[in-house]
Formats: structure tokens, C-alpha cells, sequence
């Protein structure tokens, strides 16, 4: 369906009206819109538009999540016919949508696992912490395994369990003090490693760091270990090949469980179905979210191995079902929309689109090296990070008014990109994450866009 460029000011100016008046917007400032606002009225493909009659190329598919693009009408009727024959029933009984939904998860992740419904990546990951400290209660009585290894500069939801999960200081700093169950390790970020040192002859200082931690932990205190594939928030950190192989085989060694947050890296984005695809491991929790349903109705999922489901099976006297309960989950018609939208995935070949279109992309985004303000271009599929620093010796990081000008100046000729939110010297990064069905000569906008960017930024 074509958009309309139409202006529309008096829809605009009631909206906002509206708006600053009663809502209550996440992470932006209130001041800041009072001056400055997008008004969003609709979208199809890679493209939004507002009701100024503007188009922008949306490199960020929303909130790194509208996987199949915007403007799938027949989205809308599948959630509709689904309502008309049941709009809800809570999930401890079955429904045919979310039933459906769960055996075709557990076929893309090549089987063996059964699927827990939610409605947000946080929640997802949220159940994983719960189901994991319930499995180990269970397999090791004798135990207090409780303890969720994450890394620094992680992100893995805005719950409080989840911000202190995730390893973003400036993220959890309001809302301290946390508990103490979340232990955090060195991040695999090669172009920053932590450890000072090179890949290959780092040998994986990130993963014995990890092995150190559970021994001074205590193994017989630790639970599972959480990871991206690829960190996202911190602005697109691709480890090394072997390193969430390596982790799967120290989890093994240890007897904890692999906890793998696919949130954003999930469906297609990366060029494979999940990212840790592209490693050859089996996770034991997979937390899945975001493109399951592309946006068009929230739903998530913790997905488990058979193994950690079997130990919740057993005898209605014994207590070992799933303490964890969620009123919308496996919501009929989000469950519906969400096994359409992977259908869409599949038919129109989008998980090989991503990594073919994606390596066009970073290739594009590659060329933007000439400029000196350029550090690092790195990604997978279509994630990619474009870091800034001020010089490429010290790897000094641009600051934070240098970022918002790169996403302002992007914005106001029509392309909105991300930026890292890593903080503390890790928010240097633009990042990209269009939708898997972006086109080459999409790609090409966003190249030379970033290309205007960077040279008003720093004409020298």
C-alpha cells in the first residue's frame, strides 16, 4: 500500500497536544519534546512516515524489531479473524495459535525444546533467571545455585533483574542497589579488549575470565551464564568465531546452564534464523522476542532444552511445575500474527536475504573507513556498528554530542539510525539494523547519508 506524504497539521498539532499533556515517553526527554516532535502515521517496507507528509528510510526497523518491514496488512487480518474466533484464555490451557507457534520455534532451532510464552524480551529473560534457579533446585538439592554470570556492557531488559543482568552502569544507576545475584565478566569486544591484548593471541582471555569467575564464585553457587551472540546495545561487538562455542563447552565442564539472549540477534537478523546458529552450540535457554512477531503484536518466549524441561515434569504432588505464570501469554492472536510473520520469513527468503544484503551493506559501510573520525566498522547480516573516535591511535572515543549530531543530521535527510547505549566511552557507535527486507538501493541511501554525515561532522 503506498504511503501518503500528505501534511496533515491539524492531526499533528492534536496529537501532540494530546501527548505532552498525558503520556509519560521512555528514555527521551520531556523538555526535549516540548521543541522537537515526530508524530509517526504510518509505514510499509523500510519506510515510515509523519504527519508533516515527511519519509524517512528507518535503518533501526523500529526498536531493532520490525523484521519483515512495515505495512503487512495481512498481519492485521490473521490477528483479526484470530480475535473473532478467540480473542483469550489464559495459557494453562492450551490454544491452537500458540501450540503451532511452539512446534515451529522448536523446529527452526533444529528440535528438542519446549517453548514458555511471554510478552517482551525482558520477560523472557526474566523466566530464563526463574526457570534456571527452579531446574537447579531440583538437580542439585544440595546446592545453592542462584547466581546468572553476565558480562559488562550487556543488555538484557529493563526489568530490574534484567537491567542487573546486563552490564550497562549508566542503565542501572538509578535504581541501585541491586541484589547481588548477577556477577559480571569481561565483554568480547576485540576492538576495546579489556584485557589490552590481540586476537588470536588473546587465546580468549574473555572466556578463561568467565571460568575464573565461576571458580571464585563457586561453581556449586552458579546457575547459568548469559549471552548475546552479538552484543547489541554496546554497539554491535561480533566476537571472535569460537568464543560462544568455548563458553558452551566451560557450562558443560561446570554443570551450568548456557543462557542465550536472542532478543534482537533472533529471526533472520543476522543471517542465520537465531545467531548462535552460526556457532554450532545448543543452548539450554533461549530467550527469544522482538522479530517472533516483527512488532505487529507483542510476544516472547523463553524457549528450554528438553533436558531443563524434564526436570519440571513429574507427579502433581511433587511441586516441580514452572513457578512462573503470565496473564498474556501465548495470547491467541499475538501467536497467530507471530507464526504468520515467520511464514513471511521463510517464503520470501529474508534470513538469506539478510546475510546476502547485509554483507552488501557492511561492505558500503566499510568504504566510510576513509574517513580518519571512522575507528571501526564491524557487524553480521543486518547488524552493524559504526564506531567514532576522535583518533584511530588512542581509539579515544567521540563524544556524546558528536553522536547526536550524526543521528540528527541522518534524521533530517530522511534516515534514522541508532547509536550505542553503552555508556561510559561505549555510546560512540551509530548502529544499523534496517528491516530484513531493505533493498540495495535502500543500503546505498544509508551509505551515502552516513558518508554527508561524517563529513559535516568533521570536515578536515
Amino acid at each position: 500500500m503506498p504511503l501518503s506524504n500528505t501534511p496533515d497539521p491539524a492531526l499533528r498539532d492534536a496529537v501532540v497536544r494530546q501527548d505532552l499533556g498525558n503520556v509519560l515517553h521512555p528514555i527521551v526527554q520531556h523538555r526535549a519534546l516540548e521543541t522537537r516532535q515526530m508524530v509517526v502515521t504510518g509505514g510499509d517496507g523500510s519506510t515510515i512516515v509523519d504527519a508533516d507528509g515527511t519519509s524517512y528510510l528507518d535503518a533501526m526497523a523500529g526498536l531493532w524489531c520490525v523484521n519483515i518491514g512495515y505495512g503487512r496488512t495481512e498481519l492485521a487480518e490473521v490477528a483479526a479473524e484470530q480475535m473473532r474466533q478467540l480473542s483469550y484464555f489464559p495459557h494453562t490451557a492450551m490454544n491452537l495459535p500458540a501450540a503451532a507457534l511452539a512446534e515451529k520455534v522448536n523446529g527452526l532451532m533444529g528440535g528438542g525444546y519446549h517453548t514458555y510464552f511471554v510478552n517482551s524480551g525482558s520477560e523472557a529473560n526474566e523466566a530464563g533467571f526463574k526457570i534456571a534457579r527452579q531446574y537447579m533446585k531440583h538437580e542439585y538439592p544440595d546446592h545453592y545455585r542462584f547466581k546468572t554470570i553476565g558480562r559488562y556492557f550487556a543488555y538484557h531488559g529493563t526489568t530490574l533483574a534484567t537491567l542487573d543482568a546486563g552490564g550497562m552502569g549508566e542503565r542501572k544507576a538509578k535504581f541501585e542497589p541491586f541484589s547481588g545475584d548477577f556477577v559480571h565478566v569481561a565483554q568480547p569486544y576485540c576492538y576495546r579488549c579489556p584485557f589490552g591484548l590481540s586476537y588470536p593471541s588473546c587465546g580468549l582471555a574473555c572466556v578463561k575470565n568467565i571460568e575464573n569467575t565461576i571458580l571464585g564464585e563457586g561453581p556449586e553457587t552458579v546457575a547459568e551464564v548469559i549471552v548475546e551472540p552479538i552484543m547489541s546495545g554496546v554497539g554491535v561487538a561480533v566476537p571472535p568465531d569460537e568464543y560462544l562455542s568455548e563458553v558452551e563447552v566451560l557450562c558443560g565442564k561446570y554443570g551450568i546452564l548456557l543462557h542465550v539472549d536472542e532478543v534482537i540477534n533472533g529471526f533472520g537478523r543476522t543471517g542465520k534464523m537465531f545467531a548462535h546458529q552460526h556457532y554450532g552450540v545448543s543452548p539450554d535457554i533461549v530467550a527469544v522476542a522482538k522479530g517472533i512477531s516483527s512488532a505487529y503484536l507483542p510476544i516472547a518466549a523463553t524457549v528450554v532444552k528438553n533436558s531443563v524441561f524434564d526436570s519440571f515434569y513429574g507427579d502433581p504432588a511433587e511441586n516441580r511445575q514452572v513457578f512462573q505464570v503470565n496473564t498474556y501469554g501465548g495470547h491467541p492472536a499475538a501467536a497467530a500474527v507471530a507464526l504468520r510473520n515467520i511464514e513471511i520469513i521463510e517464503t520470501e527468503r529474508l534470513v538469506d536475504r539478510a546475510a546476502e544484503t547485509g554483507a552488501y551493506l557492511l561492505d558500503g559501510v566499510r568504504g566510510l573507513m576513509r574517513h580518519a573520525i571512522v575507528g571501526d566498522v564491524r557487524g553480521k547480516g543486518l547488524l552493524i556498528g559504526v564506531e567514532l573516535v576522535k583518533d584511530r591511535t588512542t581509539k579515544e572515543p567521540v563524544d556524546a554530542a558528536a553522536i547526536g549530531r550524526m543521528v540528527d543530521f541522518c534524521r533530517d535527510n530522511g534516515v534514522i539510525v541508532g547509536r550505542s547505549g553503552g555508556g561510559r566511552g561505549y555510546g560512540n557507535t551509530i548502529t544499523l539494523c534496517p528491516p530484513l527486507v531493505i533493498t540495495r538501493a535502500e543500503c546505498d541511501r544509508i551509505v551515502d547519508t552516513l558518508d554527508r554525515a561524517l563529513t559535516a561532522l568533521n570536515p578536515g
